[in-house]
């Protein structure tokens, strides 16, 4: 049974920076591509950040592009994302996701096992 435990998330000053972690259980993690998805109250869940299985290719959306930074340890099957300069527009529960194979991956549809998710509050 494949899990996601997300942690990291909590209140910080606009300007600040978080680390999320996401911990993935179950066999051959470095096949699948990972990512980060977020959801403020009120709104669709969004595209954050995507990392390919080798972690060799990484794509970011444009709202959060030059601020942070995803990343993956393989020998640990965990994920990261590295949060600076945060805003207060950032501001929502980030749930990582295992990608199936194949598909657009910044559509949330495409992805098969997500974290529970963890709040993430950023005060002006």
């Amino acid at each position: 049974q494949v899990q996601l435990v997300e942690s990291g998330g909590g209140l910080v000053q606009a300007g600040g920076s978080l680390r999320l972690s996401c911990a993935v259980s179950g066999r051959a993690f470095s096949s699948y591509h990972m990512a980060w998805f977020r959801q403020a109250p009120g709104k669709e869940r969004e595209f954050v950040a995507h990392i390919t299985g080798s972690g060799g290719i990484t794509r970011y959306a444009d709202s959060v592009k030059g601020r942070f930074t995803i990343s993956r340890d393989n020998a640990k099957n965990t994920v990261y994302l590295q949060m600076d300069s945060l805003k207060p527009e950032d501001t929502a529960v980030y749930y990582c996701a295992r990608q199936r194979f194949g598909g657009i991956y910044t559509t949330a549809t495409n992805y098969d096992y997500w974290g529970q998710g963890t709040q993430v509050t950023v005060s002006s």
